[in-house]
């Protein structure tokens, strides 16, 4: 009755089962590691976040690179802004909006003299043209307080952008201390601060950044069911595909002797 199962077709299609299985299981492990991943850094996040602000230059130094542990840790830095070196990053999404423009990046001399700290003071709408320097809202004067989000430099070798390129003056394509440090001759530590608060408060400003996402865990859990499931079903399919073949009136034939002659 089931002799057919000795056929080169159901071999074919044994083999194809054996090599679907593993696979597919596989690719299920693959999604739930990247949902273990997922849910890991929303807990690191969502602890940096709510963490008591720590002093900027207590974490970081001139070429110092922020660690993945240390990124979105709350930070706080004191002194006066330096608008004289002032740049802009194109390229940039306002926040929670679809809009192509510009973070504003300002330097922040540490009253304790131990350096500069990069600030993303937030968004502003691009310019009349590519080549014009966009409307940017002044950097508040005197002695300031700051509170944000640590952040690790951009650089060439994670994004494959050029930091600066054939751009126009005090315009980049991304956030570095090291070049910013390397322009200017003065200490800039590693990294940069996204701004969360000031003290005193600003007045007109540059639309400050949102939180990063935290509580999204993303479809991978899902993806990851999804495919042990299909592993599932692919032996399932084989024996209901065997016992519909046994039933079918071509499996009761006897099979055509061979002739010689």
């Amino acid at each position: 009755m089931y002799r057919f199962l000795l056929s080169w077709r159901w071999a074919a299609l044994a083999l194809l089962a054996a090599l679907l299985v593993p696979a597919m299981v596989e690719l299920g492990f693959w999604q739930f590691h990247r949902h273990q991943a997922r849910v890991a850094r929303n807990e690191l996040i969502a602890q940096s976040l709510t963490a008591a602000p720590v002093p900027f230059d207590s974490v970081s130094k001139p070429g110092y690179a922020v660690p993945k542990d240390l990124t979105w840790r709350t930070m706080s830095a004191t002194g006066q802004y330096d608008g004289g070196h002032e740049f802009v990053v194109r390229k940039r999404t306002e926040p929670g909006g679809s809009s192509i423009g510009y973070f504003v990046i300002t330097p922040l001399k540490l009253a304790d003299g131990n350096g500069s700290v990069l600030v993303n003071r937030g968004w502003v709408d691009s310019g009349e043209d590519a080549t014009s320097y966009p409307a940017v809202p002044a950097a508040p004067t005197g002695q300031v307080t700051v509170t944000g989000r640590l952040r690790a430099d951009e650089t060439r070798e994670s994004s494959g952008i050029n930091v600066r390129g054939k751009l126009p003056d005090r315009q980049f394509h991304l956030i570095s201390s090291t070049q910013q440090a390397e322009l200017t001759g003065a200490p800039v530590l590693g990294g940069y601060l996204e701004l969360a608060a000031s003290t005193p408060a600003q007045g007109d400003s540059p639309i400050l950044l949102e939180e990063p996402d935290h509580s999204s865990i993303g479809p991978h859990m899902a993806y990851a069911v999804q495919w042990w499931l299909f592993a599932c079903l692919v032996p399932v399919g084989l024996v209901v595909l065997a016992r519909r073949e046994a039933r079918s009136p071509a499996a009761a034939e006897p099979e055509p002797e061979l002739v010689t002659v």
